[in-house]
């Protein structure tokens, strides 16, 4: 079923018609043959997973090609890097590089100048190798996250159990739902590895850990283990805001039972003291300025909670039901999770309980942009993953009703990651022609020039960022968006006042469009009415135009002076 599986989903990616996308992104252009290709790899494993001999490179081969699935598929079929966040980190990466490791003028790129990990981490890479710029190998950063994360999980998942269908069982659960998407090339993804990575080293050297079977207890931490924990907890302080209170949280966790405690508090004791001393000193202007925000959400469990849950109402019909599918996924991963302690009492005496609930109390006390509630979810999802193994792929002989129940199961995981996977890629995809109008905007018009688009949905717009000013439509208050619907050129009016005596460009794109349709900030039909009334308007003239982008520059009328 492997080799067949593999032949059929490249044979699928052949002759994929991308500019038919609708409201479903990928989900409506691939053919029926790579829905069978991924069928036949979920019945395939599970029938490895039912044989108690089937070896470790098996498991592998299979656990490989689902990764290589899921996440390269869209970088064979997009010529240029996907999601506007990851170009905008490619941005800061050619600043640092161009102005020695700073983000000088940075305005709202400030906050990468406190956490700059990643950003020099790339920038040594691209010194180290002679490249110009990161997109060459950003395009396949999911794909490259994805199979580096595969190590850790192992790690954390032998560590606590032999059974080579409970380990590779977990790791397929594991990619079958991570749906939260933030494997791209960004700070999130490079932490989330550096978090697992000491997780796993924490759990390998925890006393009892493994089961079944006796282990020797580890009364303390070998040298070199340690310093290397220290130095990847300093490259996560280092590098993303979220993810050390994450590791903060997990540790201490793990150090509340006595036959833990001895091991996790050096971990824990490092990481308190990096993140204490780094947002004391170097990050300490993003933190002094949004301290009166920290306290006030400690004040507002309920909010923070239902924040990230209840931001439906604007959205497209489709991205409703994606959003539901998404939510129902994740609440079905942890009622599983909740079964599996109860019915599996070897579970309880493991760590994974602990690892799968420390990422509840952030959500109460913090809403991180609507978004907490998803990171918990990635961040519990490895420990979860073990625990839906155990429950559904016991070691003893499954009955026949199991064996049917278990790729039902399984096969409805991977329809459901597929939805919140590929379901927004008609506004993550940029077309080369979209590429190349924005390159257009930041490296043909005159310095100081102000740029206008109306969603952040355009790819490398922030590239040379300190040669243009930049506002977005979508970001103005609400009575302005309400003037713009109202009247496009009298809503344009404030925003091209902010340029003073310098040029001023719009940009106008496909992404956008399916931006605006698919989360609703603006009527679905506003680009194409914006596009119309600037046609139309004498003062705006295009001065760049292709199949999926035009620039109109706006020209003001001359005043005579009498």
């Amino acid at each position: 079923m492997l080799p067949a599986s593999v032949a059929m989903w490249l044979l699928a990616l052949r002759g994929v018609r991308l500019d038919r996308m609708g409201d479903l992104g990928l989900l409506q252009v691939l053919p029926v043959l790579f829905w069978v290709a991924l069928a036949l790899l979920t019945l395939g494993f599970c029938v490895a997973a039912g044989d108690r001999r089937t070896p470790h490179g098996c498991f592998a081969a299979y656990a490989l090609v689902l990764i290589a699935v899921l996440h390269a598929t869209p970088p064979l079929l997009y010529q240029e890097l996907r999601y506007s966040w990851a170009w905008k980190h490619v941005a800061v990466i050619d600043a640092m590089m161009r102005h020695n490791g700073e983000v000088p003028n940075a305005s709202g790129f400030n906050i990468y100048n406190q956490w700059p990990g990643f950003f020099q981490f790339n920038a040594l890479i691209l010194k180290a190798t002679g490249l110009e710029s990161p997109l060459g190998y950003a395009l396949w950063a999911q794909l490259l996250t994805n199979l580096l994360l595969l190590g850790p999980l192992l790690v954390i998942y032998r560590s606590i159990t032999h059974d080579r269908r409970l380990i590779w069982g977990a790791v397929w659960i594991y990619y079958s739902c991570s749906w939260v998407g933030q494997d791209y090339f960004a700070p999130q993804a490079f932490t989330f590895l550096l978090f697992v990575s000491v997780i796993a080293l924490v759990v390998r050297q925890l006393p009892s850990s493994r089961f079944p079977g006796p282990r020797t207890s580890r009364r303390r931490w070998p040298v070199g283990r340690l310093l290397l924990v220290l130095v990847i907890e300093a490259a996560i302080v280092s590098s993303h805001q979220l993810t050390p209170l994450m590791l903060i949280s997990a540790l201490l966790l793990l150090s509340l039972p006595r036959r833990y405690r001895r091991l996790a508090l050096p971990a824990l004791a490092g990481a308190v003291v990096f993140t204490l001393a780094w947002n004391g000193t170097v990050a300490w202007p993003y933190v002094s300025a949004n301290l009166d925000n920290f306290v006030n959400a400690l004040t507002r469990p309920e909010a923070n909670v239902w924040s990230g849950l209840s931001r439906l109402a604007e959205a497209a019909p489709s991205q409703v039901m994606v959003s539901w599918i998404d939510r129902g996924l994740s609440g079905g991963v942890f009622l599983l999770a909740a079964i599996a302690l109860a019915v599996r009492p070897w579970t309880r005496r493991t760590p994974l309980p602990l690892l799968a609930l420390f990422p509840l109390p952030l959500v109460v006390v913090n809403a991180y942009g609507g978004e907490m509630v998803f990171r918990a979810f990635m961040f519990a999802l490895p420990a979860a993953a073990l625990l839906l193994a155990a429950l559904l792929l016991r070691s003893h002989r499954a009955r026949p009703a199991r064996m049917a129940i278990v790729p039902v199961l399984l096969l409805a995981m991977l329809g459901s990651l597929v939805f919140g996977y590929y379901s927004k890629e008609s506004m993550n995809r940029f077309s080369a022609e979209e590429v190349a109008a924005t390159r257009y905007l930041t490296t043909e018009t005159p310095t100081r020039s102000l740029i206008i688009s109306v969603t952040f949905a355009a790819p490398g717009l922030e590239m040379h960022y300190d040669r243009h000013e930049r506002t977005q439509i979508t970001e103005e208050s609400l009575s302005t968006k309400r003037l713009l619907v109202q009247d496009p050129l009298a809503g344009l009016e404030p925003l091209l006042n902010r340029a003073g005596d310098e040029p001023a460009y719009i940009l106008l794109s496909r992404a956008q469009s399916a931006d605006v349709r698919l989360n609703g900030e603006l009527p679905a039909d506003f680009v194409r009415r914006l596009e119309s009334a600037l046609a139309k308007a004498p003062s705006f003239t295009p001065v760049y135009r292709n199949g999926d982008a035009v620039v109109y520059r706006f020209d003001p009328p001359i005043e005579r002076n009498h």
